[in-house]
């Protein structure tokens, strides 16, 4: 999905379940990693994880919906935040998603290996092997390989 396609989204999912138009910018953002979108005060702009494209359209117009509440609630002037009453009729009325579904994340891992005492090191960052040592007994380190985890579902 292109921004264009998810600007035209927003739009046609504001004027279906709110009958308001939505007259700012929506786009995706890359860095969101714990959270669906967001709603930005200062310029109404919405932004979107574009990994949450994974869990299907529904979730996509479920998290669209959630942050329209928020953006039409504070340009009128009613309470937008997640506590307000107003917030959470509207999220209800409308059919929103109260929470994004998780996304799967993936973790690099480094491990090294001590000569000496053969115990492995476990690292997300790469360390240099000519100035650290093993911690138990100080013994050099070598690089063993680098593996994928993922910490999602």
């Amino acid at each position: 999905m292109t921004s264009e396609e998810l600007q035209r989204l927003v739009e046609k999912v504001s004027l279906d379940s709110f009958g308001k138009p939505f007259c700012h910018q929506a786009i995706f953002n890359a860095r969101l990693k714990t959270t669906g979108g967001r709603y930005h005060l200062n310029d109404h702009h919405l932004d979107f994880n574009p990994k949450m494209l994974v869990h299907g359209e529904d979730v996509l117009i479920g998290i669209i919906k959630h942050e329209l509440c928020h953006y039409h609630l504070h340009l009128e002037g009613k309470g937008y935040q997640h506590r307000d009453a107003s917030f959470k009729e509207l999220l209800m009325q409308t059919g929103g998603l109260c929470f994004a579904p998780r996304v799967s994340q993936e973790v690099k891992v480094i491990i090294y290996h001590c000569q000496t005492c053969g115990k492995s090191l476990q690292r997300r960052r790469k360390i240099n092997t000519q100035r650290y040592v093993c911690a138990s007994c100080h013994g050099k380190l070598t690089y063993v390989e680098t593996r994928v985890l993922s910490l999602g579902k």
